[in-house]
C-alpha cells in the first residue's frame, strides 16, 4: 500500500447527497489516489469503482462522507466488500501504510505468490496483510486464480524494469554517468504515481547499497 493525502473541501456533489459517484469525486479521487487502486496498486485501472472504506449498508453519513470514499479496482472492491473494515486507513497520517506492510514481488511472470508480510502487530495491520494476501494469491476460485495470475505479472513485469536498472547500476564496467541514469529511474519507479511502487520500494530497502541511497525519498 501506499500513504495518501487526502484534498479538502470535499466535491461539491457530496453536500447534495444524492450521488457518491459523480464527475467532481472521481476526479478528486484520482489526484488523492494517484489514478491508482488504492489496495492493490494497479493504475488507471480500466472497471473503477469509488469504494467505501467503512461499508456504508444504508448509512447515509458513511455512504456520502468523503472521508469514507476511496479509489479502488473493481476486483479490489469485491474481495473487500464489507468483511475488511478495519483496515489501515492510508490517508491516516497515525499509519505508515507502506512500511506496516512488506510486499515483495513473484519470482517469476507466472510465481505462485507474492510475499506479504506484516511489520508490527496492530491490529489493522494483520486484517491489511489478510486482504492483500487475498487480492494477489487468491486461488479459491478459477476466476480468482486467474485474476491473481494475472496481477502477479503484472507486478513481475515492474519488477522486471527494476531489475534491468539495478543491473546497470551494478555491473562492474558502468561509468558514473550509466550509475547515475540508473538511480533517477529508480527514483522514478518508487513514486507513488507509479504501479505497485510498495512493491518496488521494498525490493530496495532489501538491498544493503540502494536502500541507504534512497529510503529518505520513501515517504
Amino acid at each position: 500500500m501506499f500513504n495518501a493525502i487526502r484534498t479538502y473541501p470535499a466535491p461539491v456533489s457530496l453536500a447534495q447527497a444524492r450521488s457518491y459517484d459523480s464527475d467532481d469525486v472521481y476526479t478528486e479521487l484520482r489526484k488523492v489516489f494517484f489514478d491508482k487502486c488504492y489496495i492493490c496498486e494497479t493504475n488507471d485501472p480500466h472497471d473503477i469503482n469509488v469504494e467505501h472504506f467503512f461499508a456504508h449498508e444504508g448509512n447515509a453519513d458513511l455512504k456520502y462522507d468523503w472521508d469514507n470514499l476511496y479509489f479502488a479496482c473493481s476486483r479490489c472492491n469485491n474481495i473487500k466488500s464489507n468483511a475488511y473494515n478495519e483496515i489501515i486507513d492510508c490517508c491516516d497520517p497515525e499509519y505508515d501504510a507502506f512500511r506496516s506492510i512488506k510486499l515483495l514481488p513473484p519470482m517469476t511472470p507466472r510465481g505462485k505468490s507474492v510475499m506479504v508480510c506484516p511489520t508490527n502487530q496492530n491490529p489493522r495491520t494483520i486484517k491489511t496483510s489478510e486482504l492483500l494476501a487475498k487480492v494477489f494469491n487468491s486461488d479459491h476460485t478459477v476466476n480468482k486464480r486467474i485474476s491473481s495470475e494475472f496481477l502477479r505479472d503484472k507486478v513481475f513485469k515492474q519488477y522486471n524494469i527494476l531489475l534491468d536498472q539495478m543491473d546497470t547500476y551494478f555491473d562492474p564496467v558502468a561509468t558514473s554517468d550509466d550509475k547515475n541514469k540508473s538511480i533517477e529511474r529508480m527514483r522514478i519507479l518508487i513514486q507513488k504515481k507509479m504501479p505497485y511502487s510498495a512493491f518496488i520500494r521494498w525490493c530496495i530497502l532489501e538491498d544493503n547499497i540502494l536502500g541507504p541511497l534512497l529510503e529518505e525519498e520513501m515517504d
